[in-house]
């Protein structure tokens, strides 16, 4: 029998993250410049109870929060060598979100002055754009219904038609390639449906971080592997969570690291380097419930 204790039944939740990250290169880099989004944030139900970020080889480092508010490790590496490796460590204290609104209606959501305020979550990018199907598929799913209702009907119609498959979609994939496989992983779900739900005028971003994949049975102790994940969260009277690849809210199991108006806005690990020659990338998250 094991001595590990059930998952707690408390509406707090501490999970510890570790996210590895080794890069090996076919010949030396003399020189690497790296951009890391892997600092979960403190924000209303979550709350950062420590947090570290290595990286080896490292010459300079800087940390700073960019433009939509992630917190980011600049860092150089000046040294030649033959692998990087970044380890993000995170513990984070989760709790459900209370008394926020969703009761704004369309009349709000098409205040010239609400549309100017949001308009980078509005405008679709080249990664975001839907095709007139999949415009006519979201416009069907909402109906009448009002903006909060509507877009949870519209990632629920949306991952009816997508099936998940890794390995057929990569980083760069645009929405509307997923949608024309029919297939993709969860980046692709989360730029569908922000595409989706900006064509009816429902704010979306493009939200990063990591969900445990097995919190409802795992026991307090437990390691489990997981992923970075994504998903999106939309405005209606205030910001909402919605996981489209498990058709499901967001809750108290995922943590968020990063939020834009796609993928490129939040990648985990960006950098350019001098040499190297052809790289091979291998990435490791584990999840541990500590309370």
């Amino acid at each position: 029998m094991s001595s590990q204790a059930p998952a707690p039944t408390s509406t707090r939740t501490t999970l510890l993250i570790e996210h590895r990250t080794t890069i090996a290169y076919e010949r030396p880099v003399t020189a690497s410049y790296n951009e890391v989004r892997m600092r979960p944030l403190t924000l209303p139900g979550q709350t950062v109870l420590e947090t570290d970020i290595a990286a080896d080889p490292c010459t300079f480092r800087s940390e700073y929060r960019d433009y939509f508010g992630t917190a980011v490790l600049g860092f150089e590496a000046l040294t030649p060598h033959t692998e990087l490796g970044v380890l993000a460590r995170a513990r984070v204290e989760l709790s459900p979100l209370q008394g926020r609104s969703g009761g704004a209606g369309w009349e709000t959501l098409r205040a010239p002055d609400l549309q100017d305020r949001m308009t980078e979550f509005l405008m679709s990018t080249p990664t975001t754009r839907i095709p007139e199907d999949l415009q006519a598929l979201a416009t069907d799913a909402a109906g009448t219904a009002a903006p909060a209702a509507a877009a949870e009907a519209v990632c629920l119609a949306l991952r009816e038609q997508v099936e998940y498959v890794t390995g057929v979609t990569g980083v760069h994939t645009w929405a509307a390639e997923a949608w024309a496989e029919r297939k993709g992983v969860c980046q692709d779900l989360a730029h569908l449906a922000a595409g989706a739900l900006r064509h009816l005028g429902i704010p979306t971003r493009y939200v990063s971080g990591y969900l445990h994949p097995s919190a409802e049975t795992a026991r307090v102790g437990e390691t489990v592997a997981a992923e970075s994940h994504a998903w999106v969260e939309y405005w209606c009277g205030d910001w909402f969570g919605f996981d489209p690849t498990n058709s499901i809210p967001t809750g108290p199991h995922h943590v968020i690291v990063g939020r834009g108006r796609e993928y490129d806005d939040v990648a985990p690990l960006r950098g350019v380097v001098a040499g190297g020659g052809v790289s091979r990338q291998q990435v490791q998250v584990h999840i541990t419930i500590e309370g």
